[in-house]
């Protein structure tokens, strides 16, 4: 154990297993998937399992205590395991509490892994004879908006439709960030989805609530993800700086009383978002001009589109304007999600977050091969779950 706090955290191992399409391999059970992840994120880190001080293994359909038995895969050495749930975020959530378990200086090295087995289809629900954690937003947006189930697409879909009536946002930029994200996610081998659509592909797939065709809304899908976090003490001891990434700000939010205050965008975490990020930004010392490529979390093209504005990319009413611009992918003033984002890399919800990490670890490491973004300097991650949290990590080389 560190005997000496330190405000420092570095990522210096990720791992993360191709998303699959839920049951497509039948012998795959959740503690497979998290010896995958959790065996190329230490094997990445040059580390062996004894040296993890604590694990921080999140999840949401699965019995309690699946993170131990998940982490087990790896070793059993008597380490604190904690079980994490926080919906869609959840595994950026297990990210955040590994961080904070060195940034105290209670550790040196720490484990984040992420997984789930899903079921084909729209999300369900696990118990159905107690209130639902959901159930207060669903009842507002009721208010607010015709009811149609599955109720993700139409929390989002209500969200977009509320943005095109207020700034005049049209379905094609909508349909531009599925176009986006599926020919971003050829050159992604991890990823569910490895097809280009043209703009008329995305436009012209099954609409599933107005304005989300099926090409614009992530599926559901099976795979872990892992990220193996260090002390600068430990960094230095052994040699790391080369491949280590400094996490230099993170910022995380739950909803306030505004989630609730008659919008849509509210509803699914705007100003959430908003608080989130402006804290990893200051934490950091860094602004979105700073920044090259980031993975956020794009449920549906329509939560993107919010998240530009959000994250402060541009003015509310202009994220049009950055679609229009192309600003948003290759040659842009960023580029957003490389990895082809959930839309295409699939969505297992635990580990989305540790996803979002190791594919900017590649992009900052420089290995992230033909989806290699041109001079990385900064990067930055956003995830989100309704019920909610939101969690904003931004990252930076250690040798910079």
């Amino acid at each position: 154990m560190s005997t000496k706090k330190s405000n420092r955290v570095f990522v210096i191992g990720v791992g993360m297993t191709k998303f699959e399409k839920p049951g497509r391999r039948e012998d795959w059970d959740y503690p497979q998937m998290a010896k995958e992840s959790g065996t190329k994120a230490l094997e990445d880190a040059g580390i062996t399992y004894d040296q993890v001080e604590q694990a921080f293994v999140g999840y949401v359909y699965g019995e309690s205590c699946a993170g131990h038995r998940a982490a087990y895969e790896l070793g059993m050495t008597g380490i604190p395991i904690f079980n994490v749930n926080s919906n869609c975020s959840t595994g950026s959530s297990a990210l955040y509490l590994a961080a904070n378990a060195i940034r105290s200086g209670e550790s040196d090295v720490t484990l984040a892994l992420g997984f789930e087995k899903m079921n084909p289809g729209s999300l369900g629900v696990t118990f159905d004879d107690r209130e639902q954690p959901n159930g207060k937003h669903f009842l507002m947006l009721a208010e607010i908006s015709e009811v149609r189930f599955p109720p993700a697409p139409w929390m989002f879909g209500a969200a977009g439709r509320e943005h095109m009536a207020k700034y005049g946002t049209t379905l094609e930029h909508f349909a531009k960030i599925g176009y986006k994200n599926h020919k971003h996610s050829v050159n992604n081998p991890y990823a569910q989805f490895q097809e280009e659509y043209s703009l008329d592909d995305i436009m012209n797939s099954p609409m599933i609530y107005e304005p989300l065709t099926k090409l614009q809304c992530s599926p559901t899908s099976d795979g872990s993800g892992a990220a193996i976090l260090a002390s600068e003490e430990f960094v230095a001891k052994h040699d790391l700086v080369d491949q280590a990434v400094e996490i230099v700000g993170q910022g995380i939010a739950t909803d306030f009383e505004s989630t609730f205050d008659g919008t849509a965008a509210n509803i699914i975490g705007y100003d959430m978002n908003i608080a989130a990020s402006r804290r990893a930004y200051e934490r950091a010392g860094l602004g979105p001009e700073d920044i090259q490529v980031i993975e956020l979390h794009d449920c549906f093209s329509a939560n993107e589109l919010l998240l530009y504005e959000a994250l402060g990319l541009c003015a509310p009413g202009e994220a049009g304007k950055l679609l229009d611009n192309d600003d948003t992918t290759y040659g842009g003033r960023w580029v957003v999600n490389p990895s082809g984002g959930l839309i295409s890399k699939g969505h297992p919800l635990g580990a989305t977050g540790l996803a979002q990490c190791a594919e900017l670890t590649w992009q900052l490491r420089g290995t992230a091969d033909k989806r290699q973004v041109h001079g990385v300097t900064a990067a930055m991650q956003h995830n989100i779950g309704i019920g909610g949290t939101s969690v904003v990590s931004i990252y930076q080389r250690a040798d910079r």
